[in-house]
């Protein structure tokens, strides 16, 4: 068994790049959507956020707005380390509980999609880094459409992950996203052939 950790700063594509190797076969196992079931109300993770930041990040159905927790942290590095504090141990147990599992059923392949995988370090958790890169005019435009972000709001989140060059320097792997879906389809197909023949 394979465990790829796919990683790369907000609007290099991962997300796209995950599901191309979802319908090649592979488990995916998404950091993000850990992180979102430990903020449901009522939780640990939830109390100690809650007095961390206050109530005034609660919706009225008591969810935390996690917009509103994001403009926070994104806008002061400090409260940023205090929720990665927080929430990143949880996570990594579950991460590494959901591999445990994929191996027991026998999965050839898992990735696990984690934006932070480096800072977090999780390293230990993947036999492979992949990284996906793009220009810095092309994230700001994906995120500007897709995610409806302004300039200020996407340079925070940029400033809050380790260089594109960073992380290159420690992957096994680079997929450039600055190209058309089908040319993309092409490129990780390709790489799947090569992990699931003889582990790249």
């Amino acid at each position: 068994m394979v465990v790829i950790g796919l990683t790369g700063n907000i609007g290099t594509g991962k997300t796209t790049v995950s599901q191309i190797l979802a319908k090649l076969g592979a488990l995916i196992i998404d950091a993000d959507k850990l992180g979102h079931k430990l903020l449901h109300p009522q939780t640990q993770t939830w109390h100690e956020i809650v007095f961390a930041f206050g109530r005034n990040i609660l919706k009225p159905n008591g969810e935390i707005d996690r917009h509103k927790l994001a403009q926070i942290v994104f806008s002061n590095p400090e409260a940023l380390t205090e929720l990665n504090q927080i929430m990143h141990p949880r996570m990594y147990q579950i991460a590494k509980e959901k591999i445990e599992d994929g191996r027991r059923q026998g999965a050839k392949v898992i990735v696990l999609e984690a934006p932070l995988l480096i800072e977090a370090g999780w390293m230990p958790l993947v036999n492979q880094l992949w990284v996906t890169t793009a220009p810095k005019t092309v994230i700001m435009k994906r995120l500007k459409s897709q995610k409806g972000l302004d300039e200020a709001q996407i340079l925070a989140r940029l400033n809050s992950q380790l260089p594109q060059k960073e992380k290159i320097k420690q992957a096994h792997v680079v997929i450039d996203t600055n190209c058309d879906l089908s040319e993309l389809e092409a490129k990780v197909t390709e790489l799947w052939r090569k992990v699931t023949t003889n582990g790249l």
